[in-house]
């Protein structure tokens, strides 16, 4: 009896978070889906005017390219912000996480890599960071 309320608790409480949070959203590529969460808006503001929104949704950047590389960093940042936002444990202004910042740099060489390669060749011993210089790029400062 423990277990099946146990388990009854777990799935009503993640369903619950998972409809108050507009999680079926997630699974399409509109960026207002981002806008779900407040802390949001302004990253969604700048993007909205910027020169990336002709070219780029949220998932270009934050989502690698492959199918099961994009549906393991999706449910895997979905669990995360559910904790997060649940439990109101985050940085505010949110920070990207290294495994995020890896996705996102591993897609702008995906986008712009024949632009860049040159900069791979004249300091090989250094890795190629674009967010370094160029961390405003699809949100704005």
């Amino acid at each position: 009896m423990f277990f099946i309320a146990l388990v009854g608790g777990i799935v009503g409480l993640g369903g619950f978070t998972f409809y108050y949070g507009e999680g079926l959203s997630y699974f399409k590529d509109d960026p207002k889906a981002c806008t779900n969460c407040h802390i949001m808006q302004s990253v969604f503001d700048g993007w909205n005017h910027g020169t990336h929104k002709a070219v780029a949704t949220c998932n270009s950047c934050h989502a690698p390219h492959d199918l099961a590389g994009k549906l393991l960093i999706k449910g895997i940042n979905g669990f995360n912000h559910s904790v997060a936002f649940t439990s109101g444990r985050f940085n505010e202004p949110i920070r990207i996480s290294k495994l995020n910042r890896r996705v996102a740099l591993n897609n702008c060489l995906y986008c712009h890599g024949d632009l860049v390669v040159h900069l791979q060749q004249t300091r090989p011993e250094e890795p190629l960071d674009c967010l370094r210089c160029h961390s405003g790029v699809g949100h704005g400062r």
